[in-house]
């Protein structure tokens, strides 16, 4: 279990689904990108047109330099695919002019040549180059390999209403704007009370001492609605305690003691009230779909988990 306190159902029709990005960067690698592309650009032009026009030169002479089609450029005898340069003007999400290329074309060239600096000092071989390598080598399979499994699930409109209409049936004719703050400890939620009863701002606490949803954000919530009285399997996500606390106070208002719910202690105030808005069938259809292809994708992520386990020997 992480250290942080996780609650789902922030709001109507709310399903978070946090997805873990890997990134590499070399501030390094860049700056030195860009400082080959800085000498060689002065050396070639003193100013954007002179590159685009030299750029265009090289374009329209590539078989009078002895370039093949395709290739951009050639670093000691390697080639630069034209291919690679117009997937970095693609990443770039700049307007795609002369100038552009002509620097992207000098850092491909920048990174080529430190490539083949590094092959030739043999930096392949280093411990722990090569366990970077085989990291990454190991995700980009395992990446494929998931895609081939995890097939796109298509939902269909039937599928989607029936969803609008089991969530429509669950709000009640009030929604609540809250805040929530979560501790481990006793001790440490009844110190958040006495602040709050001092007049200390209930986000500035949220922020200091919440290990719960939304710390960061003063713990602040989406819209939520209950039908009330509030009934098990109906509280939107919600633990049914939290809810129950939530619908019996007043705008602004704070639980006066912490609800506990296994050995988390819960503090919620009540920001806003109103009456319950409901979206239409048709302005939730994209956002149903996405949830029920999400939770479709989970489902068979897990069923793939445990057929692989079950004919795993695994040792822990």
């Amino acid at each position: 279990m992480s250290r942080s306190i996780s609650m789902q159902g922030a709001g109507r029709f709310a399903i978070r689904v946090a997805f873990v990005a890997a990134t590499a960067g070399a501030v390094g690698l860049i700056g030195a990108n860009n400082a080959y592309a800085t000498v060689h650009t002065k050396a070639k032009a003193t100013d954007s047109s002179a590159k685009a026009k030299a750029n265009a030169d090289a374009n329209a002479n590539a078989q009078e330099t002895g370039l093949p089609p395709g290739v951009i450029a050639r670093v000691n005898g390697v080639p630069i695919p034209q291919d690679r340069l117009d997937a970095a003007v693609k990443l770039s999400h700049a307007p795609d002019t002369p100038a552009l290329r002509a620097t992207l074309k000098n850092q491909l060239i920048a990174r080529e040549l430190f490539r083949q600096a590094a092959e030739k000092a043999h930096y392949e071989s280093r411990p722990a180059v090569q366990a970077e390598i085989d990291q990454v080598k190991a995700t980009v399979v395992t990446q494929a390999w998931l895609q081939d499994q995890l097939k796109p699930v298509q939902v269909s409109d039937a599928d989607l209403k029936a969803q609008y209409d089991k969530v429509v049936a669950t709000l009640g004719d009030t929604e609540y704007k809250p805040r929530v703050i979560a501790t481990r400890d006793a001790d440490t939620a009844q110190k958040v009370l006495d602040q709050l009863k001092k007049g200390v701002d209930f986000a500035q606490l949220a922020r200091q001492f919440s290990q719960g949803p939304n710390a960061a954000q003063g713990g602040e919530m989406g819209w939520i609605s209950f039908k009330t009285p509030i009934e098990a399997g109906k509280t939107q996500n919600w633990p049914q305690p939290l809810a129950e606390a939530l619908v019996k106070l007043p705008q602004g208002g704070v639980t006066s003691a912490p609800v506990q719910i296994d050995g988390t202690y819960w503090i919620v105030r009540a920001d806003e009230k109103r009456a319950t808005q409901i979206p239409t069938f048709d302005q939730s259809k994209e956002m149903l779909r996405r949830q029920l292809e999400q939770a479709a994708q989970t489902k068979a992520a897990a069923e793939l988990v445990l057929g692989l386990t079950k004919q795993a020997h695994i040792e822990q």
